[in-house]
């Protein structure tokens, strides 16, 4: 029989896996009080945003979050009919063009509520962003009654309809006693100043802070919105937290074998020389590279399932290529199956694995699969 090859290289997403996630994830909430907010920035976390919106939506979700006015509109052209939010900074120069897609924006500062509420021509729906500790854009929470005073005076602003406030935790992800105290105080400062607007008069739709970390270890049903994003995916905020659900990673990356070729003592392979074989070695290369978004920094320190076993990786990892050892696997021969991420039969390996094996996260790895690696869907609404 004739042997059928496999494409290049293929990112498989299991939307069956990711539709259990997702269930996984609601069972922590409870509805009356919070409801899911599926955070599918910079692609759905590379996984493709638009099948992903489409099967969350499915499901019974109405609110997502989006980085940029760019990943809004695609949502909304995509046939989101639900509520998007902007999480990061937006130009005000956008504020018509958002309050025509009913899109809802996060204002960082009372300077930049002014200048939106300057150049809207139309209400635009915004949620204000307030910094509790992680650094970055927000009102300060610090001095609670300057806050609630800056939450009133962007309020009251024309065209501008504040619908909600919000913070992000630093540390969620970590059970460590300071970062745990720490995250408690970031809560605490946000909800103080949000119940100090309420003299003013301001009245929230929504206030939120929970993200995935704290959606299962932090849940407080204060929170009306839960930001759920990395455990959506099936992947850890943290590669040493325990989940407490069946996680289910959503990607797998799989190439095949482009040669096979049997190399001496003290031959070396790929750039720099860096690998020299102790003996004679029969060497596996496959078709993908750096240029797809699997990371340089894996050179030597990462492993293949070939066959349903494992293959070491040698030399450097190239553009285009990479090359694994498989001296110990019977058989191996060209167009044979290499799984980078997934699971063959016992063996396994995730983004978290090859993440934490570099220094990194799984949310890099994922997000950094490369555009020229096509995405594949597979499965689909589960029944068990």
């Amino acid at each position: 029989m004739e042997k059928q090859f496999l494409n290049r290289i293929r990112a498989e997403i299991d939307l069956g896996a990711a539709e259990k996630n997702f269930t996984a994830l609601k069972g922590f909430l409870y509805d009356d009080f919070t409801k899911p907010a599926c955070v599918i920035k910079a692609d759905g976390y590379g996984h493709g945003d638009l099948p992903l919106m489409t099967l969350y939506q499915e499901l019974g979700a109405d609110f997502f979050c989006v980085s940029n006015t760019e990943e809004a509109l695609r949502l909304r052209n995509g046939g989101c009919n639900g509520d998007i939010l902007i999480l990061g900074w937006s130009s005000p120069e956008d504020a018509d063009v958002l309050s025509e897609n009913n899109i809802i924006v996060t204002l960082v500062s009372v300077e930049n509520a002014l200048a939106f509420s300057e150049k809207a021509s139309k209400p635009v729906r915004v949620h204000i962003k307030l910094d509790t500790g992680m650094g970055r854009v927000g009102l300060d929470a610090s001095d609670t009654e300057q806050c609630a005073s800056d939450i009133a005076k962007i309020a009251v602003l024309p065209n501008i309809s504040a619908e909600g406030a919000f913070t992000h935790f630093a540390a969620a992800d970590s059970r460590l006693d300071d970062d745990v105290s720490f995250t408690e105080d970031q809560k605490q400062k946000f909800l103080a100043a949000v119940n100090a607007s309420e003299r003013f008069g301001v009245r929230f739709k929504h206030i939120h802070f929970l993200n995935s970390a704290a959606t299962i270890y932090d849940y407080d049903s204060r929170s009306t919105l839960a930001r759920l994003g990395i455990l959506l995916y099936g992947l850890r905020p943290a590669y040493s937290m325990k989940i407490p659900f069946a996680l289910r990673p959503v990607m797998s990356l799989k190439t095949v074998v482009s040669q096979v070729k049997t190399i001496h003592k003290g031959n070396t392979v790929s750039y720099g020389r860096t690998y020299a074989a102790p003996g004679d070695r029969i060497i596996a290369t496959v078709p993908c590279g750096y240029a797809d978004g699997y990371p340089r920094l894996l050179s030597g320190n990462c492993e293949a399932i070939i066959r349903g076993k494992r293959a070491k990786g040698v030399g450097r990892i190239c553009m285009d290529q990479m090359m694994f050892d498989v001296t110990k696997i019977k058989g191996v021969s060209e167009g044979d199956e290499v799984i980078l991420i997934g699971s063959d039969g016992t063996e396994t390996i995730t983004a978290d694995d090859l993440a934490e094996a570099y220094g990194s996260i799984g949310y890099e790895l994922v997000c950094g699969i490369g555009k020229r690696v096509p995405r594949v869907y597979i499965g689909g609404k589960q029944k068990d």
